[in-house]
């Protein structure tokens, strides 16, 4: 019989298959295109200690297959959340892992706070923001600014995810730093960064200018960052994200290393993504007789 439960870090999971942060809301949005809680987890918009509003529009531009983003991580706030939309999903027998940001450590922190007692698993820690401190330098770009903010998210009381941009060749050292800040698993990885140009207006097409690029084109840099952080740290959870829009997508994630992934993008076209994901998942592990998610983790390495 086949078995689809993982586990990342201390965090035991029904299934590998969990929803991207931005894709599918902060509450129980996608309830009416499937079970939340046939899921691994659902991963919610970030969040921080306070409202805000994002960037200007436009916002989501297509380029080609390709989604290119600039929101701006606009939230109700930790609070809000709290109240009206965490409620929602634990009443659909949701698994919830929150996601936090900040502009600064303290932002982190506060966010980090706000959400200590709240029912959820994991707590993932959006590392891809600008750092206000640091010349609105990335986060996720510097190991000693990844380690500060994952000391003061683990006021949040719960495993902490720390999820990384791949728009650094120092990745595997930001890991490492954040594994040594506290950090109990890596999410690998955020979009990349790109720019779409309206040649009819002859400016950029987004509000904000450039933005963040996701759909299935960015898996290869997804599986690239899993399977090289894979290398350096043998036992270490990992969750891999970027591009999976198939059940074969999702098995060469889990080959490369990781031991759950999340469906974002995907979802925006079909909203049952996930869904349609975890199914094709199953059927290629029967097909295969393959029993367990464990006897695929991390078998490209050999």
């Amino acid at each position: 019989m086949t078995s689809l439960a993982t586990t990342v870090g201390g965090v035991n999971l029904r299934s590998p298959v969990m929803t991207a942060s931005g894709t599918a809301g902060h509450g129980d949005e996608l309830a009416g295109y499937g079970e939340l809680s046939e899921l691994g987890a659902v991963v919610t918009k970030s969040l921080a200690a306070f409202s805000w509003d994002g960037n200007p529009a436009p916002r989501v531009v297509a380029s080609g297959e390709h989604m290119v983003n600039a929101v701006g991580l606009a939230g109700p706030g930790v609070e809000a959340w709290r109240a009206k939309d965490l409620p929602a999903l634990l009443a659909r027998g949701a698994t919830v892992v929150g996601s936090i940001w900040g502009r600064t450590v303290d932002e982190f922190a506060d966010a980090a706070e706000a959400m200590r007692g709240a029912e959820v698993v994991a707590i993932e820690v959006n590392a891809s923001c600008p750092n206000l401190e640091s010349r609105s330098e990335i986060f996720a770009h510097s190991a000693s600014a990844t380690s500060d903010l994952v000391e003061a998210s683990l006021v949040a009381g719960v495993p902490l995810w720390i999820k990384l941009s791949p728009n650094t060749p120092a990745l595997v050292d930001v890991a490492d730093a954040a594994l040594r800040a506290g950090a109990s698993a890596l999410v690998l990885v955020n979009t990349v960064l790109g720019l779409v140009i309206d040649v009819e207006a002859r400016r950029p097409a987004l509000g904000n200018g450039g933005g963040g690029v996701s759909g299935s084109g960015i898996l290869p840099v997804a599986l690239r960052a899993v399977y090289e952080c894979r290398e350096a740290f043998a036992t270490t959870p990992i969750v891999g994200v970027g591009g999976i829009s198939s059940g074969e997508d999702a098995v060469a994630m889990l080959m490369a290393g990781a031991n759950a992934l999340e469906v974002g993008t995907a979802m925006f076209a079909r909203p049952r993504a996930a869904w349609i994901v975890q199914q094709q998942l199953s059927t290629w592990m029967t097909k295969h007789d393959v029993t367990s998610i464990d006897q695929l983790i991390g078998v490209a390495h050999g």
